[in-house]
């Protein structure tokens, strides 16, 4: 049961219906996530400004969608693993790309270095080493890749978090086998 309410479209206040509207221009749906945090448009509308910031940058849309993986592993969220799963599936990524991506692993060694940096930014808060930043640039990312691999994580924190707090009612494919309890 969600503890978080989730807000309707149709009887949303005028800000929320606005930005509701938007993400269901852009998906076709409006996922539980985003009608719950409509109850702040504020909240909202800082997700749908940083996610559509970073959909600009450098990482192209699969390796971010590989890093959400991460995340919501590391982050034990299901219902971002089950929303990320989808729309990895939609940015080009395999089925074993995402398996594999859960795990931080991929068969691109510059998309490994990603993952790999990305779960050590978490599992560290963000103070990693000299070592696992080094391995990061050898791989080919300039710092401002890297800081975008920070943001996605940052990103996908706050998603993580936010429907942990909610428990947020699944609308997306469950995953099977993994390692989320929610």
């Amino acid at each position: 049961m969600p503890r978080l309410a989730t807000v309707d479209p149709a009887t949303a206040e005028p800000a929320a219906r606005a930005l509701l509207a938007k993400v269901e221009r852009a998906l076709g749906t409006t996922p539980n996530m985003m009608r719950a945090m409509a109850g702040s448009p504020a909240v909202l509308d800082a997700y749908l400004q940083f996610s559509g910031a970073l959909s600009k940058g450098r990482l192209p849309a699969a390796v971010q969608e590989q890093i959400a993986l991460v995340a919501a592993v590391e982050n034990d969220c299901g219902y971002c693993l089950a929303a990320h799963t989808v729309l990895g599936g939609r940015a080009g990524l395999s089925e074993a790309d995402l398996v594999a991506g859960r795990d931080a692993r991929a068969s691109d060694p510059k998309v490994q270095a990603a993952l790999t940096f990305a779960k050590a930014v978490i599992a560290t808060r963000g103070f990693v080493s000299d070592d696992e930043l080094a391995a990061v640039r050898a791989a080919g990312y300039s710092d401002g890749e890297i800081g975008e691999i920070v943001a996605a994580v940052a990103l996908n924190t706050f998603t993580n978090y936010f429907n942990s707090v909610g428990q947020t009612t699944l609308d997306f494919p469950a995953v099977t086998g993994a390692t989320v309890n929610h």
